[in-house]
């Protein structure tokens, strides 16, 4: 049997309706507008309500892009949650996903922590898996509820994230042309510690010292990662497209990781490709890690920026240090 051809059928995404802007920002914290925008081209971000979780935000995601495929939930056999912001240490929000959206007992679904890379993990690891034959359609979903993990005295970290979700349904292409061409992952542990959350887990668990010490919120070295993360993004782009005999004039569109505007008009700058084939929505919603990417594909999609027929780099970089990319055509 001929290994299927797996495209993505459709997109969805959802951001809580509460925006924290720069100016609210800087009543809570030694900051201002100009500050965080002249550093990171941020203007405001999307804050969950209480009581919404990583896996509320997720299922909207889903829903949207079940409907975009075309397909329901009984279609889905295969459910995949990047997330560093899960609901609970255990079980994966995944399956909380799964009874949220009635997705039958039929299907596998796990988290996948791969962080501001997660998406494109996710994708690579269901594009295989769909590949396998074993499995027919999956959900493949980035959601974060990062103001769950930000110190919001800490001016460096807390005006960069946001709360977001996105998902993609992925099958067998349906004779159109479109398809997941390729994707790459790369990751690089010995960078663990530039961008972490110290505590929590099983090497430093938590503790009433861990507690006092502010160790549970994200920590970043920034100036480091800016670095790191544009040196390795444009790596992953520049072996994706040599691998298959690609050029950058053939890319439509460039949907990087939103982290930072500087960090986008670099590569922008390393890569030779203009800044207008970037798609940017960092200004609007912040970093919202693994959900960056799908909540800008499916942006990008709705405003038209993706066109059928078109070919779409995916490229992204977060703690792990992870890093990767993927080539799509619609």
């Amino acid at each position: 049997m001929a290994t299927p051809t797996i495209a993505i059928l459709g997109t969805g995404s959802y951001v809580p309706t509460r925006v924290l802007t720069n100016e609210e920002l800087s009543k809570k914290v030694d900051t201002t507008d100009e500050w965080i925008l002249t550093r990171t081209g941020i203007k405001q971000r999307r804050i969950a309500a209480e009581g919404e979780s990583t896996s509320d935000l997720a299922a909207h995601a889903a829903k949207a892009a079940l409907i975009d495929a075309g397909l329901t939930a009984a279609d889905i056999d295969l459910l995949i949650v990047a997330t560093i912001t899960p609901d609970l240490p255990m079980p994966a929000t995944a399956t909380i996903v799964q009874h949220k959206l009635g997705i039958g007992t039929h299907a596998a679904c796990f988290d996948l922590n791969a962080a501001c890379s997660g998406f494109v993990y996710g994708l690579d690891t269901a594009s295989a898996m769909l590949a396998s034959g074993r499995y027919r359609h999956a959900l493949v979903i980035g959601a974060e509820k990062l103001s769950s993990v930000v110190d919001w005295k800490d001016r460096t970290t807390c005006v960069l994230f946001g709360d977001a979700a996105g998902a993609a349904v992925l099958g067998p292409t349906r004779g159109d042309g479109a398809r997941i061409i390729a994707t790459k992952l790369y990751s690089e542990g010995g960078m663990a510690e530039m961008l972490c959350i110290p505590a929590g887990g099983s090497a430093n668990p938590a503790s009433t010292a861990t507690l006092a010490g502010d160790q549970h919120f994200i920590k970043m070295k920034g100036r480091e990662i800016f670095k790191v993360a544009v040196r390795e993004m444009e790596d992953a782009v520049e072996e994706i497209l040599e691998q298959h005999a690609m050029t950058a004039d053939q890319i439509a569109c460039v949907i990087p990781h939103q982290a930072n505007l500087r960090i986008i008009e670099a590569l922008s700058k390393s890569m030779e490709i203009p800044l207008d084939r970037f798609f940017i929505n960092v200004d609007r919603f912040g970093n919202t890690s693994g959900a960056s990417i799908p909540l800008a594909l499916d942006e990008a999609r709705r405003l038209g920026r993706v066109r059928r027929g078109d070919t779409t780099l995916l490229v992204a970089f977060g703690a792990g240090l992870t890093y990767g990319a993927a080539l799509v055509r619609w």
